[in-house]
């Protein structure tokens, strides 16, 4: 009776380990993004987050979630919400004309403010994935990101 009795709360206490576990591993949070440095309230900013580097940062088809909001503000802040806990890296444009695409002049150069999450230095190309990479571990996330303008 003794054996049963021990095997039956061993058996209780892994369960309930293997489900706390699980609950864990599928944490869900938020993440809101702080848009700082906007040279206008025109237009709209968009931004689009990334859970891996494929597609990072120009082909927001790739993207886990993306959205367009309308500049109510200056800093602009903007949720995501039910993000896994993970890594992640954010893209936003300043869509001042309102076409939801990121305009570039016949150089290629962009016409329109740009920004990642964590704020990396853009020199003659877009940062890697890595360089904007930060992490969703609680129910509140928050990161700032500063829009830069090359003209």
């Amino acid at each position: 009776m003794k054996k049963f009795s021990f095997g039956m709360l061993l058996l209780s206490v892994l369960g309930s380990l293997a489900l706390s576990c699980t609950v864990k591993a599928d944490f869900v949070g938020n993440l809101a993004v702080e848009i700082d440095g906007l040279k206008n309230t025109k237009g709209q900013v968009c931004l689009s987050l990334f859970a891996n580097s494929q597609g990072f940062p120009s082909n927001g088809d790739r993207a886990l979630k993306k959205q367009c909001v309308k500049i109510t503000e200056n800093p602009l802040l903007v949720k995501f919400d039910n993000i896994k806990a993970g890594s992640y890296a954010v893209v936003i444009y300043h869509d001042e004309n309102g076409d939801k695409k990121f305009n570039r002049n016949g150089m290629g150069m962009p016409i329109e403010g740009f920004g990642f999450s964590q704020n990396p230095e853009v020199k003659a190309s877009a940062p890697k994935f890595g360089d904007a990479v930060f992490m969703v571990a609680g129910p509140n996330t928050k990161i700032k990101i500063q829009l830069k303008y090359m003209g």
